[in-house]
């Protein structure tokens, strides 16, 4: 006769209180195995100890420690909360010694988390709470489901837990994502989905612990090669082998796939013909055959140390402070590598004139092509991108037209407003950014295009990337070079930045120095902008003026948002855009105003 799932847990318990084991053919093995864990470390399953909940501090403190491993698991759980969303689920994300980090829950699963006190804080090892998913895999390393009456202990029956442990680049448990529900809300998906929620951090801990070594993304089949089913090999540039996430370890069984190895010991194909760029075909030393890609490029070997020229300052741009001189050494090296730049800083340092400059030392002869990321219209994002063949939707300009990328082919695509970029985008741009081929919309040939990417935001990625607002495997793909343009007020070469704008504005008006000094002194929220309106109101009535303390004093003061104001603003925003013929950036420039500045006010009107 067969015995249903709860006379067999009833079976259970009667053996496990008997003879203080539990029968292993009346429970799956995880538990089974569990059960033994829990007896040989003297738990007693009718005397639950009380759960042990650290304070705000000691949260605070494992947070920090867990660093980038909770700023990836937080996007990740807000993606996985989207998606059973409605459910009575709960998604938990703990420490290796089981201590609960952070979670997120539906408003119908508060009640019974609350009761359960399944809180920050609470610590869920097993040795201490029993069996439990996340106290368990913690344990084990495994990915394991504890369903109702499989806890060790009686008071968390009600609930089903998935959890699955997430690995570090070495291998080791780093920590452990989880997801309960009420046993009433089970459901099968759950486990791969909480697994591909985990595999999606390990990689984004390996891509960052081997950000300065070639990364190479393989599988067995071609369709498989952008997924998550990927497996990811680090090779320095001597072509030893740095790491391997857990899928190159599964794909490379019965080889010496191991750190340290060298890339000709795993593969017969030499590691030469992945800097070519594109896919290729890779054979391992006993006769498998992968579909392989570069994720990134290798670093050049450095053979004499010598001083590195620093590069001249774009037009326009002001580079004596010693950070701004350290950022222009990198994004010259990285120009004259092609490798990715991102560049952060707040609204008015100079982010574009900086992407300007990278693109005149990369030496590239193709144009300079700037995209405002956050006005791209939804319906027309890869129109706009790809390109697209006559007649493809209503609207489309008569022939087709080539697209922004095609644009750039040769040269360099500026994305600016970068943090702002919609999610629809930010898929569409990671296809172009996995083997640069665009396919224009509504038919034609695909295309390979050659183009250096330069980035620029004034949002924290980070925190986006935490709050599920903008994509870890796109951030990896932009930001192999990171720099960050200081504020105005924070700038040793204020006083230069000064001359030279006021130069620019009344070549024949002066600064004293006292004047300098107490300019210097301000905060600067709009940074190299907000100072250039304030010289140009200054020299408004006077070109030849000298500029002193009084004349700061008396300086007309930045107009008041009024509703006849914003009128006239947007009318001289829109002549501004005729006169550039519909150039945005131009008018933006001319005005002394940001481009999104100039996208509302031709919205708004």
């Amino acid at each position: 006769m067969l015995l249903s799932a709860d006379d067999r847990l009833g079976r259970a318990r009667t053996v496990l209180e008997r003879r203080g084991v539990a029968a292993e053919d009346l429970l799956p093995r995880p538990i089974a195995e569990s059960w033994q864990r829990c007896i040989v470390a003297g738990l007693d399953p009718h005397m639950p100890p009380a759960l042990t909940a650290l304070g705000g501090p000691a949260v605070q403190e494992a947070r920090e420690r867990a660093g980038l491993l909770r700023r990836l698991a937080l996007g990740e759980m807000e993606s996985l909360y989207h998606q059973i969303a409605g459910t009575n689920f709960m998604i938990a994300l703990a420490a290796p010694d089981g201590m609960l980090l952070d979670t997120m829950c539906d408003s119908s699963f508060q009640d019974t988390a609350r009761l359960a006190s399944i809180q920050p804080g609470t610590l869920w090892a097993e040795a201490q709470c029993g069996t439990n998913a996340l106290g368990t895999a913690a344990q084990t390393g495994e990915a394991v489901t504890v369903h109702g009456g499989e806890h060790f202990f009686g008071r968390y029956g009600d609930l089903t837990c998935t959890a699955v442990p997430i690995l570090g680049p070495t291998g080791v448990v780093v920590g452990v994502l989880d997801a309960s529900s009420d046993c009433r809300s089970r459901q099968q998906h759950t486990h791969a989905l909480v697994s591909m929620a985990a595999t999606q951090i390990e990689n984004g801990l390996f891509r960052e612990c081997h950000r300065h070594a070639m990364i190479v993304a393989f599988h067995s089949r071609d369709e498989f090669l952008h997924t998550l089913s990927a497996g990811l090999l680090a090779v320095d540039s001597d072509g030893r082998v740095l790491g391997l996430n857990a899928r190159a370890r599964f794909l490379l069984q019965g080889l010496p796939a191991v750190a340290g190895a060298p890339f000709d010991a795993l593969f017969h194909t030499g590691l030469s013909c992945l800097l070519d760029g594109g896919r290729i075909r890779l054979e391992d030393r006993i006769g498998s055959t992968f579909a392989a890609r570069l994720e990134t490029a290798p670093r050049p070997r450095i053979v004499a140390v010598r001083p590195v020229p620093l590069p001249a300052p774009p037009s326009g741009f002001v580079a004596e402070d010693t950070v701004l001189k350290d950022v222009l050494r990198q994004v010259q090296a990285a120009a004259s590598r092609k490798l990715p730049v991102l560049i952060r800083g707040a609204t008015g340092t100079g982010k574009e004139h900086l992407a300007r400059h990278v693109h005149q030392v990369s030496g590239r002869t193709g144009a300079f092509i700037p995209v405002n990321c956050a006005g791209l219209p939804d319906t027309l994002i890869e129109a706009e991108l790809f390109g697209h063949a006559d007649g493809a939707f209503t609207g489309a300009r008569r022939g087709g037209a080539p697209g922004l990328v095609v644009e750039a082919d040769g040269g360099t695509l500026f994305l600016d407003e970068i943090g702002d970029m919609k999610m629809p985008l930010q898929s569409v741009l990671l296809r172009l950014l996995d083997d640069w081929t665009i396919r224009p919309v509504g038919g034609g040939r695909a295309r390979r295009v050659d183009v250096l990417l330069v980035a620029a935001t004034n949002v924290d990625l980070d925190q986006a990337v935490a709050a599920g607002r903008f994509r870890a495997d796109l951030m990896y793909r932009i930001n192999t070079v990171d720099v960050t343009l200081p504020p105005l007020a924070r700038r040793s070469d204020f006083g230069a930045i000064a001359r030279r704008l006021l130069a620019d504005i009344a070549p024949h008006a002066t600064l004293t120095a006292a004047a300098e000094h107490a300019l210097a002194r301000q905060p600067w929220p709009g940074n190299v902008r907000e100072l250039r309106s304030l010289l140009t109101r200054l020299t408004l009535l006077d070109l030849e003026r000298v500029i002193d303390t009084d004349a700061l004093d008396a300086a007309p003061a930045a107009p008041a948002p009024c509703s006849s104001l914003r009128t006239m603003h947007a009318d001289r925003i829109r002549q501004a855009c005729d006169a550039a013929g519909g150039n945005i950036a131009e008018a933006a420039r001319v005005l002394s105003v940001s481009r999104n500045t100039v996208y509302r006010a031709l919205r708004d009107g």
